[in-house]
C-alpha cells in the first residue's frame, strides 16, 4: 500500500511525468511537503507496482523512454557523464552481485558511483571508497554504512589520494572490489591517466577479495598512461554489451567471467 503522503496522488504524479518526463526527489520532496525519506519508501512502493520506473535521484514514466543524460534528475556529475546510458546498464549489472551484509569498494569514476542507487535495498551493507561522486551518491541514499578513506582531493579524478589512502585502506578487510578504467587492452590490462590515482587502484588490485572491472566498450584498445592490473587478474568484467570475440576468447581461456547487458 502506498504511504499516506501518496494516497489519491499517483495520477497527479503521472500525468506531470507524461509533462516533465521526469521528476526529482527534491521537487517531490517540495511539492507533497514530506521528507526525502518519505518519498522514497512511496516511489520505491510505485516502483515495484509498475507504475512508474525509478532512476537516480528520481522517478520516469514505465512506459515511457527514459529522459536523455541533460535532463535527467540528480546530480550535476550525473547529467554530465558521458554513455551514460551504457554506465547505468553495468552499474545495474554490477550492483546485482551485491549481497547483504557485504564490504565493498568502490573505485573512483563515474561508472562505480552509479551503482549506490541500485543497491539501497541491500541490508547493512559497508561501502569504502575514495570517490567523492560515490560520497555524494551514498549520502542521498542514506542506506549505506559509509567509510571514506580521507587523503588528498585529486580533482581531476574526484578522488582522495595519497599515502593516507593507503594506510586507511590496509585498515579494512573489504569481501568485493568494484574496479573502474580509462581504457584496456589485452597487453597492457587496466590502465589509468593519472599516476596518483593507478598507486592506489593497484594497492586495491592486490588486496585479498573479488575484483570486478567495470567498463563500457568505448574503453577496448584504448590503454592510458599507466596500468594497475592484468585483466587476466579480475575475478569479473561487467560491460555494456557484448565485447569482440578477442575479448571474449581471452577471457574464456584466461577464466575471468564475463557479464554484460543483452544477448
Amino acid at each position: 500500500e502506498i504511504m499516506p503522503s501518496l494516497v489519491g496522488s499517483e495520477m497527479c504524479i503521472r500525468d506531470s511525468l507524461m509533462d516533465m518526463h521526469s521528476l526529482s526527489i527534491d521537487y517531490l520532496c517540495e511539492y507533497f511537503n514530506v521528507s526525502k525519506n518519505t518519498i522514497r519508501r512511496d516511489i520505491a512502493e510505485m516502483d515495484k507496482n509498475g507504475s512508474i520506473k525509478k532512476v537516480y535521484g528520481g522517478i520516469v514514466l514505465n512506459d515511457t523512454k527514459e529522459p536523455e543524460p541533460e535532463n535527467r534528475p540528480g546530480h550535476n556529475w550525473v547529467m554530465n557523464t558521458t554513455n551514460l546510458d551504457e554506465k547505468m546498464k553495468i552499474a545495474q549489472l554490477a550492483a546485482d552481485l551485491v549481497n547483504d551484509e557485504d564490504v565493498i569498494y568502490i573505485d573512483i569514476g563515474t561508472t562505480t558511483a552509479l551503482m549506490l542507487p541500485y543497491i539501497e535495498k541491500k541490508k547493512n551493507v559497508t561501502v569504502v571508497t575514495a570517490n567523492i561522486n560515490a560520497i555524494n551518491a551514498a549520502v542521498e541514499t542514506e542506506k549505506f554504512n559509509i567509510i571514506a578513506t580521507g587523503g588528498t582531493l585529486y580533482p581531476p579524478s574526484k578522488a582522495f589520494v595519497g599515502p593516507s589512502v593507503a594506510r586507511s585502506l590496509s585498515m579494512y578487510n573489504i569481501s568485493k572490489f568494484f574496479m573502474s578504467t580509462i581504457g584496456v587492452s589485452i597487453e597492457n590490462g587496466a590502465t589509468s591517466a593519472s599516476p596518483l590515482d593507478c598507486e592506489i587502484q593497484y594497492l586495491l588490485a592486490t588486496k585479498p577479495g573479488k575484483h570486478y572491472l567495470m567498463m563500457d566498450t568505448s574503453k577496448l584498445d584504448s590503454p592510458s598512461l599507466v596500468s594497475y592490473n592484468a585483466l587476466k587478474d579480475f575475478d569479473s568484467v561487467i560491460m555494456d554489451k557484448k565485447p569482440t570475440q578477442k575479448y571474449i576468447d581471452f577471457f574464456n581461456n584466461n577464466n575471468v567471467e564475463l557479464i554484460y547487458n543483452g544477448e
